[in-house]
């Protein structure tokens, strides 16, 4: 073979050439395995040199042929395109066992009237409800926090925010269960996580891992529990003011209410959604606010000012605009969901190019968030890049840490306010000082930190000007 020649269906470098003309061939490939070793070993790094090689690139997991689109617009067809163009993929066994059939992995019909039956439960008025729950538990945790105390700082934000979801889940049918329900979520997310990363996702489902048997015995414990309150509930009739409830009460369009079965999906769909995520999410923000000084200070301006003091309430979340920028920078720079999958059906197509149908196409919120393309300097911690008025401002899609169109996360509006009100409430008392060592993110069911955070509470001064204890 002449030197420069080129082996028919391989670019110049190696790399096999992408099917669909106008599609960017992905980097070199093994045969058989594609190029799930590169996926696995680090899938954030894997997405980002994707991204950087064009905005629709062809690769391979496995055998399976897959596309991953990086432009905002792109990621818009894909995200609105689910239900019509795209199909819902299958999210492995352990998601399956655990959510079962509730409305994230529901299609079709079925999706349609799970989510009619669901979203009451988490509109705007709802989760006004439910915000004095989340600044009474986060003022208890503030209460037996100490001025020089060390804290493992996502242990102390997961426990919390378990306490939220169990709290405006169940109302008090918990009391004193909340450990038991708490430990059987932790292994079932585990073991989502686990699957996540690749590391039984190929195995068939009868295959009896260790892990998979500890799942059997979590998900028994969850669905005893949910059971338990569910007949309580539905025995003692009356309404209340907790997300169970709503789940009871909801109707469809021909008068039908969720079954046990039914609820016990949603309800644990709603625990996931309201736990992990939001758990994590306050964990990386105190994070970077630990190594930006700037940033911990004109929050606390803004808590001194508009709260001085007090635990705040649903009504002040518009008064804290900062508190919300720091919240959504968060979520920029460290996702808690940070894959977005969709299966293309006949005649699907990506920024006008025919998509093959079964090929699975895949964004990421990590490498779009990250993109100097739409936020300039986008490894810095800057909230205030989120202003009203403020300049560029990003394109639709370039920042989706809910998702988008009609499958968007339900409990969006939930978890923003949550995180808004326990930073808020927190913040306002204590420096969470985590030191200036770097922590890798560790993808899993969501983007959790690679190592422990561990930091030693320090008073908040006037100002939020931190004072030694």
């Amino acid at each position: 073979m002449t030197a420069g020649a080129t082996v028919p269906g391989r670019d110049a470098t190696g790399s096999a050439r992408a099917a669909v003309p106008g599609v960017v061939a992905g980097p070199r490939r093994l045969p058989g395995l594609g190029h799930l070793p590169a996926f696995a070993r680090d899938p954030l790094a894997f997405f980002e040199r994707l991204r950087d090689r064009g905005d629709v690139v062809e690769w391979r997991l496995g055998p399976q042929r897959a596309l991953f689109v990086s432009r905002p617009e792109h990621i818009g067809e894909l995200l609105t395109g689910i239900e019509t163009t795209f199909r819902h993929p299958e999210l492995g066994w352990a998601f399956k066992l655990v959510l079962g059939d509730g409305v994230v992995t529901s299609e079709g019909p079925a999706w349609r009237r799970k989510r009619a039956l669901v979203q009451p439960a988490v509109r705007p008025r709802q989760v006004r409800s439910y915000a004095r729950t989340m600044a009474e538990c986060a003022a208890a945790l503030a209460q037996a926090w100490r001025p020089g105390q060390e804290i493992d700082v996502r242990r102390e934000m997961l426990a919390l925010t378990q306490r939220i979801a169990v709290r405006t889940l169940f109302g008090s049918d918990t009391a004193g269960r909340e450990d038991v329900i708490g430990s059987a979520m932790d292994v079932a997310q585990q073991a989502i996580g686990d699957e996540f990363r690749g590391l039984t996702l190929f195995l068939p489902p009868w295959v009896p891992t260790p892990g998979r048997r500890r799942l059997r015995r979590a998900v028994e414990v969850i669905d005893a529990e949910v059971g338990r309150v569910t007949g309580e509930r539905r025995r003692a009739g009356g309404e209340r003011d907790d997300l169970l409830s709503r789940l009871l009460a909801a109707r469809d369009e021909e008068g039908l209410p969720l079954s046990d079965r039914e609820v016990r999906d949603e309800a644990v769909t709603l625990y996931i959604g309201g736990h992990e995520t939001t758990g994590t999410t306050l964990t990386w923000a105190w994070y970077l606010l630990s190594r930006s000084p700037g940033a911990r200070a004109r929050l606390g301006e803004e808590l001194a000012e508009v709260l001085g003091g007090r635990t705040p309430d649903f009504d002040d979340l518009r008064r804290l605009p900062y508190t919300e920028q720091v919240v959504k920078e968060t979520l920029r720079l460290f996702p808690p969901v940070w894959l977005m999958t969709g299966i293309a059906k006949e005649g699907s197509t990506v920024g006008g190019l025919p998509v093959p149908e079964g090929t699975v196409v895949w964004s990421s919120q990590w490498s779009a968030h990250r993109d100097p393309r739409w936020f300039p300097e986008p490894l810095a911690f800057r909230p205030e890049r989120w202003e009203a008025g403020a300049e560029p401002v990003a394109p639709d899609h370039a920042w989706f840490p809910f998702g988008g169109g009609a499958r968007a996360c339900l409990g969006a509006r939930f978890a923003m306010v949550e995180a808004v009100l326990v930073l808020a409430t927190l913040a306002q008392r204590f420096h969470v000082d985590a030191g200036a060592g770097e922590v890798p993110p560790r993808t899993g069911l969501t983007l959790q930190p690679g190592a422990p955070v561990r930091a030693t509470l320090r008073p908040a001064g006037a100002g939020g000007v931190t004072v030694a204890p």
